[in-house]
């Protein structure tokens, strides 16, 4: 084991419900009722998905732009300032680069809002690359972010290992042949998660079984 890849929202920051909410305001404010649990459902793939699974719209068309430039301008003003790190995810971090393995970013964030999140966790000097949406050409749960970040770090998917916490990460994570541990605190279930290796509830739980569960990979 050479690396470890990480995704962000919902893994080391508490911020799914907020994105989720960000979406359904946006949409409201273009005249389309979408429920919060048909977003929350999809939080963890792309927008461009996202947007097509809930709506129908095509992120591309003038009104998908206007509806993502607003839920970003939403997320950004009205939920970013009160997100919060789950416990424990700087030392879990710290932790994994302390054992010499090289730790990546494998977001589907946009990239300007991917580095304040990483800042939000106060993990952004730990991770030697990190990789968002803008890196690649199709979004979570295909699987073009996983190798985006494979690239960065310059190794073989044999030899990493995806944290996540959505089924989402899952997916892009095997479709890339890189094993995935799943965390419960982004708010899916473990039939959910089913796929991964482990399942933990979060960062504090992992970064106190660090040595059992990396000595079985």
């Amino acid at each position: 084991m050479t690396t470890v890849l990480f995704d962000v929202d919902g893994t080391l920051v508490d911020s799914n419900d907020a994105h989720a909410y960000a979406w359904v305001k946006a949409f409201a404010e273009d005249g389309i009722d979408v429920s919060f649990d048909s977003v929350r459902r999809c939080i963890g793939m792309g927008g461009d998905k996202l947007m097509a699974q809930v709506a129908g719209i095509n992120e591309e068309s003038s009104q998908g732009k206007r509806i993502s430039a607003r839920r970003r301008e939403i997320f950004k003003t009205e939920f970013l300032p009160h997100i919060h790190p789950f416990r424990d995810a700087l030392p879990l971090v710290a932790a994994l680069k302390a054992r010499g393995l090289t730790v990546v970013a494998a977001s589907s964030a946009k990239r300007e809002e991917l580095d304040p999140l990483l800042d939000v966790a106060g993990v952004r000097s730990h991770f030697a690359a990190a990789t968002s949406s803008d890196d690649a050409e199709e979004s979570k749960p295909d699987p073009d972010i996983v190798q985006a970040a494979l690239r960065r770090a310059r190794a073989d998917a044999a030899n990493a290992v995806m944290i996540g916490d959505t089924p989402y990460d899952v997916e892009a994570a095997r479709r890339a042949g890189v094993s995935t541990i799943a965390f419960r605190c982004g708010g899916w279930s473990d039939a959910d998660l089913r796929g991964a290796i482990a399942i933990f509830d979060g960062p504090w739980d992992l970064l106190h079984d660090l040595d059992q569960i990396f000595g079985k990979i």
